[in-house]
């Protein structure tokens, strides 16, 4: 039985942008139905209250307002659809924002049709990707490849600490340093050695590795960097019982 097409709305104020990203969707997915696309505030919160869409496409920046602002006006008349934020910009004010509404996704302007389809995926529940081949997320001699607001960055898989979830989003302390990532745990999880990774609870990923202490009484796990510096990590009670079990293994 063919799905529903997810019924969407684009909301740009630049016109080559806009007709950029409407070309994608039309030419490589069949299962969002785009059913307006809007170029300034006012058009696009009337045409949302309209047609009541699944999924909105929303520049950040909207000729003097931006897309914070028409969230919070949409908020007091109907249930906010899903958000797939794009913008020509890097900005952590705006990002942490994002997280907040639990946006679906961020992406920057020129949009990458690899990055687009991962996003729709989230909405739709399907792993279809752009027919261009995708990299290997555990290629290059042990580094895992994760997207941030500022590109795509190599992490090498045996720095990570753990990794924590915030929503659609997850922050990935390393011993070096910590950033974050536009993908969601369970995503990640699933690109890591679970020989190596316990995820001790819903939102952490813990490098079995660099375990230092666990402290059951607090509930603290303990890693120690390369210059002996502590970090500690909160956990569930749940959590600590399972990544005990995990080490003892």
């Amino acid at each position: 039985m063919r799905k529903t097409p997810v019924k969407a709305i684009v909301v740009d104020d630049e016109r080559l942008p806009r007709l950029a990203l409407l070309q994608k969707l039309e030419e490589f997915h069949q299962q969002v139905e785009v059913v307006d696309s809007c170029d300034n505030y006012g058009d696009a919160l009337k045409s949302i209250l309209h047609h009541r869409p699944q999924l909105l496409f929303l520049d950040i920046q909207l000729s003097g307002k931006n897309a914070m602002q028409l969230l919070d006006e949409l908020k007091e008349a109907m249930p906010l659809p899903h958000v797939i934020f794009t913008t020509a910009y890097d900005n952590r004010e705006y990002l942490m924002k994002a997280i907040k509404l639990q946006a679906v996704d961020y992406l920057i302007k020129p949009i990458d049709p690899g990055e687009l389809a991962l996003a729709i995926g989230k909405v739709t529940g399907s792993r279809q990707t752009h027919d261009r081949p995708m990299k290997s997320p555990e290629s290059h001699n042990g580094k895992c490849l994760m997207r941030t607001t500022n590109g795509q960055v190599f992490v090498t898989i045996d720095d990570i600490l753990y990794i924590h979830a915030d929503g659609n989003y997850s922050v990935v302390v390393t011993l070096h340093d910590q950033v974050m990532v536009l993908e969601s745990l369970i995503s990640i999880e699933r690109r890591l050695n679970s020989d190596i990774f316990c995820r001790a609870d819903r939102r952490n990923l813990v490098n079995k590795r660099h375990v230092y202490k666990i402290n059951s009484r607090n509930s603290t796990c303990v890693f120690l960097t390369d210059n002996g510096e502590n970090i500690d990590l909160n956990l569930s009670k749940n959590g600590i019982e399972t990544l005990l079990q995990a080490m003892s293994e």
